[in-house]
């Protein structure tokens, strides 16, 4: 007998363990247009009550993966190891971590996204340097990953296109926030990119997507089932997005941060989870045991090496390498403001999430996919959670390219000021 979607609905509705059949069908169908929005809006809906076994999920996001482009990165020697984040406020890692571990021996064959949300993605950072190519031949990514160690990448529009139709859906019909639809749609274009290997890292806090430690750990689980369960080593890290990674939240503001971290002169909190990064993906890509992996990494900061990683990969890709060495070339936004506390106090707590809005209010986020970001747009934070600020002293600096989105943001972080910055 013919598979109906109407008796897949039904089945997952009153929480019956699909087949695999069934899945594979189901997705397919939807790829191919044979199934419509309001079945597979249902079908989400189901899951989002009933969620999914650890067989359903992992066969879903294989189906997901499997639905466009498998990318095989075997032309490129010893072990590929990926590294995804699932988002926040002041993220810029790969910019760091991905140096650091080709430095040490690494390789990181890494296709990243745009950002649609607080900042630019990757991408979006990496195009800020003049020149900056991420649009290149498979051949040639392969190629700089095999000479260098390392080489980030624009994802291909084949990359799980599944995943592209179900997220339109899931955004429009309230299923966003479905812990097995958010593993699913983060593992399947994984999967697809082609690395052995892949280490996690699980944002949690007012400026991360999982807002609660418990939906976390839940999310990190189910991430590395999915992800162990296709034969890929996978770790997952948690790290705290109560407070805005790092100082700096905007393009061209975090890609200098991300250098001056290679540098030995960035901000703590961000060298340090760039050293764990790095040492799990080094330690996960065989070339030695943690401990001595956290070792190399911080040798490779104080000695250069991963200084001299990113400005070969820019170079490689097109990219005028003297920004890397000379942060200082990027221009500067031409409006500033900054926020003086009034009288001295201790920082209780930072809404991180209106952190990040006040970012895309100044321009340097997405609010759709058609917005243009504004590379010198952003904010950065001289001070956080549990520190003791005088009078006078500055807490924020807003910049911005539009004297106007300025204000805007400037107003908004005002009205809001009283929830950002508890006294």
């Amino acid at each position: 007998m013919a598979m109906r979607m109407y008796d897949i609905i039904d089945k997952k509705k009153k929480g019956s363990e699909l087949t695999p059949k069934e899945i594979t069908y189901m997705v397919e169908g939807y790829v191919a247009g044979e199934i419509p929005d309001y079945q597979v809006s249902a079908f989400l809906m189901a899951v989002y009550y009933e969620g999914m076994s650890e067989k359903e999920l992992s066969v879903f996001t294989d189906s997901m993966a499997k639905s466009g482009d498998m990318v095989d990165l075997s032309q490129i020697k010893d072990i590929k190891v990926d590294k995804h984040s699932t988002g926040g406020v002041g993220d810029k890692t790969t910019l760091a971590v991905a140096p650091l571990v080709a430095a040490c021996g690494g390789r990181v064959a890494k296709m990243s996204g745009r950002g649609l949300g607080f900042t630019g993605g990757t991408i979006d950072k990496l195009e800020s340097i003049p020149g900056m190519q991420t649009a290149i031949s498979e051949e040639r990514f392969f190629e700089i990953v095999n000479d260098i160690g390392l080489s980030v990448i624009g994802q291909s529009a084949e990359i799980a296109p599944a995943d592209k139709k179900l997220y339109a859906l899931r955004d429009v019909t309230a299923t966003v926030d479905s812990i097995p639809l958010i593993a699913a749609s983060i593992m399947s274009k994984k999967l697809a990119s082609g690395s052995d290997k892949i280490v996690l890292d699980v944002t949690v806090g007012s400026g991360a997507f999982m807002k609660n430690i418990d939906d976390a750990i839940c999310l990190a689980q189910r991430m590395v089932e999915i992800g162990e369960n296709a034969g890929r080593q996978t770790v997952a890290i948690l790290t705290n997005m109560d407070v805005p990674l790092g100082e700096a939240v905007g393009n061209d503001i975090e890609v200098v941060e991300a250098i001056e971290t290679l540098q030995g002169k960035g901000p703590e909190d961000f060298r340090q989870i760039c050293v764990e990064f790095a040492a799990y993906m080094l330690y996960l890509g065989e070339i030695a045991d943690l401990e001595t992996s956290r070792k190399m990494v911080e040798d490779a900061i104080d000695y250069g090496k991963g200084i001299d990683k990113l400005a070969a990969m820019v170079k490689e890709q097109g990219g005028d390498e003297s920004y890397i060495y000379h942060p200082e070339k990027f221009e500067k936004a031409p409006y500033q403001k900054d926020f003086v506390m009034k009288k001295s106090a201790y920082i209780k707590s930072m809404d991180t999430e209106k952190c990040g809005k006040t970012s895309v209010v100044l321009g340097a986020g997405r609010e759709t996919k058609e917005s243009r970001i504004d590379s010198k747009a952003g904010l950065r934070f001289y001070h956080k959670t549990g520190e003791y600020v005088k009078q006078g002293e500055v807490l924020a600096r807003l910049y911005a390219s539009d004297e106007e989105k300025l204000k805007q943001a400037v107003q908004y972080l005002k009205q809001r000021m009283n929830t950002v910055i508890h006294r």
